[in-house]
């Protein structure tokens, strides 16, 4: 008998995708995954999502803090207006009341001028840091006030495109993965890690699909 329709997973594997790593790694990972497959079959590939490394990535991590998307791109572009040269030189010479006039919270001025500071001064060296393994990457980056453990990973991912990095602490990585698996519950941050072992090393191509799939309608 012949058959007529494909299966999400043989459909995924079929077509070829673009020559992206993130890509190439989500194919692998739908091999061996098929719940993802299924899912990338109906919901396609994330959109790239990448920042230059440096400081402005990781000021731009904190000006995203506990604000919306169109919030936080909104003060970003003023910032990007505003202070010329945007390295931490430029912005160690701001005043508090500039930084606030550009829209920031007072915490977040503090650590806008903490950040400057440590790496104009040296505590903190970038291109050191991006030499490390990602667990002592994050170790060093959260060294710098105002950068969690969220914020380096989102900075390893983004930024230099580190393959295998996976923030389980953030909520929409762990709805995502719920829904994804069909899970009762949604998984806390320790459990999550342990349920994307299998994809290793491609667990930051995971990461950028399930916040596709999370921003995607609902399976039926």
């Amino acid at each position: 008998m012949t058959r007529l329709t494909e299966t999400p997973l043989e459909a995924t594997l079929a077509h070829p995708m673009p020559t992206n790593p993130i890509l190439r790694q989500l194919r692998k990972l739908a091999r061996s995954d098929e719940h993802v497959a299924r899912a990338l079959a109906r919901v396609g590939p994330p959109p790239p999502r990448s920042r230059p490394p440096g400081f402005p990535a990781l000021f731009r991590t904190i000006v995203g803090q506990q604000v919306s998307a169109k919030a936080a791109m909104a003060m970003w572009r003023r910032i990007e207006e505003a202070v010329v040269p945007l390295a931490p030189e430029r912005v160690a010479t701001m005043s508090a009341a500039e930084l606030r006039a550009l829209g920031l919270s007072r915490q977040k001025v503090r650590y806008a001028l903490g950040l400057a500071d440590d790496l104009v001064s040296g505590r903190i060296d970038l291109a050191r840091v991006h030499q490390l393994p990602d667990d002592e990457a994050v170790d060093e980056l959260v060294k710098i006030k105002g950068i969690g453990r969220w914020s380096a990973e989102v900075y390893l991912l983004f930024a230099l495109g580190r393959p295998d990095v996976f923030p389980s602490g953030d909520l929409a990585l762990q709805t995502a993965f719920q829904r994804l698996k069909g899970l009762r519950r949604r998984p806390e941050p320790h459990r999550l890690l342990k349920l994307v072992e299998p994809w290793r090393p491609y667990r930051g191509a995971g990461a950028h699909f399930l916040w596709h799939f999370y921003a995607a309608p609902p399976m039926d």
